[in-house]
């Protein structure tokens, strides 16, 4: 791809994308300037992907992919609020469900990267293996940071099954991520 292609490609992209990056970054990160800062760094990373020559089958996916790894970078580093802003009551009844509960505590004695891509992966594989009417739910308001009567009044299925169809999506995904995590830990 030449280099005025390239270049057209990214700009593209970036006005046809930022507005919404922004927007599920905002979701979850409450200073603006952090937010814009997890958005510079993602359309940077973009930019350099593209000008290595790195073929990118879905532009949108794969910018909401990296998004979503500098958001939760940012909540590891930063330690002051949940990944998800939907509380769910957990399987035991012992108080709110987040996404972030999902995911394993990185400061233990591991190779912090290298779990970061296993779990990415180990997440994809988890979500594509959700019933379609959960994984619709759960990415539609995780990924793309829709509220819930968004995709009610898009769908005309009601708040409460939505809520329902994400809440067992989590269970699923929590489950099947701490076996992920505990074989990592036992290797």
């Amino acid at each position: 791809m030449a280099a005025a292609e390239q270049n057209e490609r990214i700009k593209q992209t970036v006005e046809k994308e930022r507005k919404r990056l922004l927007h599920f970054i905002r979701k979850r990160v409450d200073n603006v300037a952090d937010a814009e800062d997890i958005l510079q760094d993602v359309l940077f990373q973009f930019t350099q992907y593209l000008r290595l020559g790195t073929d990118i089958d879905s532009l949108t996916g794969w910018l909401f992919a990296v998004t979503r790894n500098r958001i939760t970078d940012w909540f590891r580093k930063k330690r002051e609020d949940r990944f998800s802003d939907t509380m769910l009551p957990s399987a035991e009844g012992d108080g709110p469900l987040y996404l972030s509960d999902i995911l394993p505590d990185t400061s233990a004695q591991t190779d912090e990267p290298l779990l970061r891509k296993i779990m990415s992966e180990a997440i994809m594989e988890a979500t594509d293996e959700l019933p379609e009417e959960q994984r619709y739910v759960f990415l539609q308001h995780e990924v793309e940071g829709r509220s819930f009567k968004e995709i009610a009044a898009e769908t005309g299925i009601s708040v409460n099954t939505l809520l329902s169809r994400k809440r067992y999506a989590v269970l699923y995904l929590r489950e099947r991520l701490s076996q992920v995590y505990r074989e990592l830990l036992n290797d």
